[in-house]
């Protein structure tokens, strides 16, 4: 995948979607291959060292801090990519900069207006983008979506959407997601496995009008 490209993932149950996430991130072992990010090989590097590298991963279950104000969850992002320790919270308020990135970031993905509210008390669907907006806040080189939009109701689904497609065009964009009229939208190119094997890749059209995704994947003949 080359810089700011936007590739999906697809495949039934067991076809190694996740597994093919969990390499990626590290948290399995490669037993061959390389995997680089921006040329660099980081195939025996740990998680948090891709982490640093610009690799960021969003989990399918939300993984917020549910007892704290979304503002205080951005901060948090913020403060791991500034490397200002782990007591920052006892600053937060009186780090002007902190505070302006976290709600400059919250505007740009529609969380200005829940900036006070506990993370756990926000309905689901934007729980959801604030997953998204504590990924961005790390601002990675390539970022991993593991169905950003799984559980959500179309609106939800429809703003999810447009989110993804507004983050920057420099960030590369891996995901798995269960619907494909949602890919169709946002991705350059789709892989599809079966059983940890490429079953076909191409574009969107492509990967609409193929025979052998059709009969496999969605069970026609």
């Amino acid at each position: 995948m080359g810089q700011g490209e936007r590739w999906g993932i697809v495949g039934p149950n067991g076809s190694g979607k996740t597994t093919l996430f969990n390499l990626l991130s590290g948290e399995l072992t490669l037993g061959r291959g390389q995997i680089l990010i921006g040329g660099e090989d980081v195939t025996s590097a740990r998680p948090d060292q891709r982490a640093r590298l610009g690799l960021t991963r969003s989990f399918q279950q939300n993984n917020l801090f549910n007892d704290l104000s979304v503002a205080e969850n951005l901060a948090i992002a913020i403060s791991i990519r500034r490397r200002l320790g782990t007591n920052f919270w006892r600053r937060f308020r009186n780090t002007p900069r902190l505070t302006e990135e976290a709600e400059e970031l919250a505007g740009r993905m529609g969380l200005s207006s829940v900036l006070t509210q506990l993370a756990g008390s926000l309905p689901y669907g934007t729980q959801r983008q604030l997953e998204l907006a504590l990924a961005i806040a790390s601002r990675p080189k390539v970022l991993l979506l593991d169905e950003p939009t799984a559980g959500m109701s179309p609106d939800e689904t429809k703003a999810m959407t447009s989110l993804i497609m507004g983050l920057p065009t420099d960030t590369t964009i891996l995901i798995i997601e269960h619907d494909m009229s949602v890919l169709f939208e946002i991705v350059e190119r789709i892989v599809v496995l079966d059983y940890g094997s490429v079953l076909a890749e191409g574009t969107p059209h492509e990967i609409r009008n193929s025979e052998a995704v059709r009969r496999r994947y969605f069970g026609e003949s």
